[in-house]
């Protein structure tokens, strides 16, 4: 781990920099390092995202990221990337060949904006534009509205203890995300997080809206944040996104995280009005897979 960290302080000299930590011991499989003179001079990983649940549209895809990395005064040696690049494509490919066949597969790259010579790389690799997003965060020192919901309407915590619940939510994620849906192993990867939990809002037996939120590198991360749309407009949303800031708060957490679409204007007013402020855009890429 010392000359992973080396290698982390050497990538994060590019402000805001992605990097991606190797895991634990099960995801070493899909770890990749180069060496040289005892020095980690770059170091790629790869990760299932997205899994289309069975029933969704032939328009939805499977998608797999990678995270390729070299240190500061290698980020231009093309060919080192490129050699680290291969065992990752193929790494991808036998992943790829574990998710349902009925659906496409995209492998997908996401980099700061910041990180021209990584981004250069891709697209000379055929890399196509896919989306880019704000990373925004919270000051949890700041204070916190406090907002309540009309009287119909229920707030609660949802641990999704049980299969059943687990397919509940996603069937609601393939609802609201129609092209790009969490998939159960997303789902418990989030859930492995310290401080994981799930907030919702009900009316009767009906899920409204809600969000997932964690503890992450010392700091909250919120998720996933929905309101169905015959609800939307209405405040469930922002009132979420209160209770989650308070949770991570009373938690001693000194501030959240989260990511938004930069074309997405409604989301950015709504996360703004919470007191989020915008401080790097990742821009990601893909290339399709069959």
């Amino acid at each position: 781990m010392p000359l992973l960290e080396e290698l982390y302080k050497s990538v994060k000299t590019i402000e805001d920099a992605i990097f991606w930590w190797v895991g634990d011991e099960n995801n070493w499989s899909n770890v990749y390092c180069a060496f040289e003179h005892g020095k980690i001079v770059a170091k790629g990983q790869v990760s299932i995202i997205s899994i289309v649940s069975t029933g969704c549209t032939e328009k939805n895809k499977h998608s797999i990221y990678i995270n390729l990395k070299t240190i500061s005064e290698r980020q231009h040696d093309y060919i080192l990337l490129d050699e680290v690049y291969n065992y990752l494509f193929k790494r991808a490919m036998e992943l790829k060949a574990t998710l349902p066949q009925e659906y496409k597969t995209i492998l997908c790259v996401g980099n700061d904006s910041k990180e021209t010579a990584n981004n250069r790389f891709f697209i000379q690799k055929g890399y196509h534009p896919l989306n880019s997003l704000y990373h925004m965060t919270r000051d949890l020192t700041q204070p916190i509205l406090e907002l309540k919901l009309s009287e119909e309407l229920g707030f609660s915590y949802w641990n999704m203890n049980t299969p059943s619940e687990e397919k509940e939510y996603l069937e609601i994620d393939t609802e609201i995300w129609p092209e790009a849906p969490l998939g159960l192993t997303a789902l418990s990867e989030h859930k492995s997080n310290a401080l994981w939990t799930s907030m919702i809002v009900k009316q009767s037996s009906t899920i409204l809206g809600g969000l997932m939120v964690w503890q992450e590198e010392g700091h909250g991360v919120i998720e996933d944040v929905f309101v169905r749309e015959s609800w939307r407009n209405r405040g469930i949303a922002k009132f979420l996104l209160t209770k989650a800031l308070t949770y991570l708060r009373d938690h001693q957490l000194p501030f959240a995280n989260l990511t938004v679409l930069t074309t997405n204007q409604s989301a950015l007013r709504l996360y703004e009005s919470v007191g989020f402020y915008t401080e790097g855009e990742e821009v990601r890429c893909f290339v399709a897979l069959d």
